[in-house]
């Protein structure tokens, strides 16, 4: 190790440190790896949000799908269409809503059928089912009762 100047102090020699003892070289490049490491958490976060809102988004376009391709079938149902009819109707609206018909199937006046819908980076198709088709009859109480002309 090299010899430090010496400077007097109030009578005293006082040895200065070196100039490798005031700045370690073993710091040198921390902040840059430090910054390096905050860059790749930020990417993976950021890929990582990409990744989960192209599912979110495949999800929600599923489901709004099924909803239109169920409602176009019972529609058909209900203008007295046969099951088939009504599939190749729900089979049409699903696919101009860019989704896949995974199924149809129909009871009476109901239709039921699931769709999927490929997600730009997510692995796996997001899948949506929806039924459509006349409900029960509304029972009103007494005092809600309509009265009209008769």
């Amino acid at each position: 190790m090299a010899e430090s100047p010496e400077t007097p102090v109030a009578g005293r020699w006082l040895r200065m440190p070196s100039a490798r003892a005031l700045g370690s070289t073993s710091d040198r490049g921390a902040a840059t790896v430090l910054v390096l490491g905050l860059v790749a958490v930020l990417l993976a976060m950021t890929v990582g949000g990409v990744v989960l809102a192209s599912a979110v988004v495949a999800s929600h376009r599923a489901r709004l799908a099924a909803d239109l391709a169920a409602l176009a079938g019972a529609a058909r149902l209900r203008d007295g269409a046969s099951v088939d009819g009504a599939c190749a109707t729900a089979h049409r609206v699903a696919g101009i809503n860019d989704a896949d018909l995974v199924s149809c199937a129909g009871d009476g006046l109901t239709l039921e059928v699931t769709v999927a819908v490929t997600a730009s980076v997510w692995p796996e198709p997001a899948r949506a089912r929806a039924k459509a088709g006349p409900g029960a009859p509304l029972a009103l109480p007494a005092a809600h009762a309509v009265v009209g002309p008769g």
